[in-house]
């Protein structure tokens, strides 16, 4: 279940210098979320990374939107004009 991140992704500070990454492998949350910023679809992250699943996608994007509200403080987004 992708809203159950937390079974997907660790932290290791032997891994990666201790940056979040998909459990496993050394593909780090921020590869991901920058792979999916710049368009690629899943279909091509998962053929760039094949030790990555669907479902490690979908966590990423999990932790992201879970994540939104709490490491941006509102006063830094922009009001729209």
């Amino acid at each position: 279940m992708a809203s159950d991140y937390r079974a997907r992704i660790v932290r290791d500070a032997t891994v990666c210098g201790g940056a979040p990454v998909i459990r496993g492998t050394r593909v780090t949350l921020k590869t991901i979320l920058a792979s999916l910023a710049e368009g690629a679809t899943e279909q091509e992250i998962l053929a760039d990374f094949p030790t990555l699943t669907a479902a490690d996608v979908r966590a990423v994007i999990a932790f992201a939107a879970a994540s939104a509200g709490e490491d941006i403080p509102l006063s830094r987004i922009p009001l729209a004009s």
